[in-house]
């Protein structure tokens, strides 16, 4: 079976290389980005399965990157881990088509569980 492509973008370097390194341990395939912008180059050259996306960074914040994924590869499942949201954010996040909005710290085997929750959501309309 073919591993789940996850992308992480977050600006906090070394939460998201501990993190990556972590859900590869759990047999997905893992790339990172630490920006908005790096995010949107990487995904054009390699469309994830799901990406994991932080909402507040330098550049191009995450719900823009959210926008903007969602428009050019809607089956992307898009999952906002943040430690900065609020209700507002995760109404804004859900409504531009997030699968979910996840607070920090997370447990790892939440995280696991919500990716392939959000791939198999997926796999019905490729």
């Amino acid at each position: 079976m073919e591993k789940i492509k996850v992308m992480f973008v977050d600006d906090e370097e070394e939460f998201v290389t501990t993190l990556s390194a972590r859900i590869q341990r759990r047999d997905f395939s893992a790339s990172v980005a630490f920006t908005g912008e790096q995010a949107l180059q990487i995904v054009d050259d390699h469309v994830p399965d799901v990406m994991i996306l932080d909402l507040k960074m330098p550049g191009i914040g995450g719900m823009e990157v959210l926008r903007r994924v969602k428009k050019a590869y809607p089956n992307v499942k898009v999952i906002i881990l943040t430690g900065h949201g609020s209700e507002k954010d995760k109404k804004e996040a859900l409504s531009l088509g997030a699968f979910s909005y996840l607070q920090k710290p997370v447990k790892i085997d939440e995280l696991g569980m919500q990716i392939i929750k959000a791939h198999k959501s997926g796999t019905n309309d490729r």
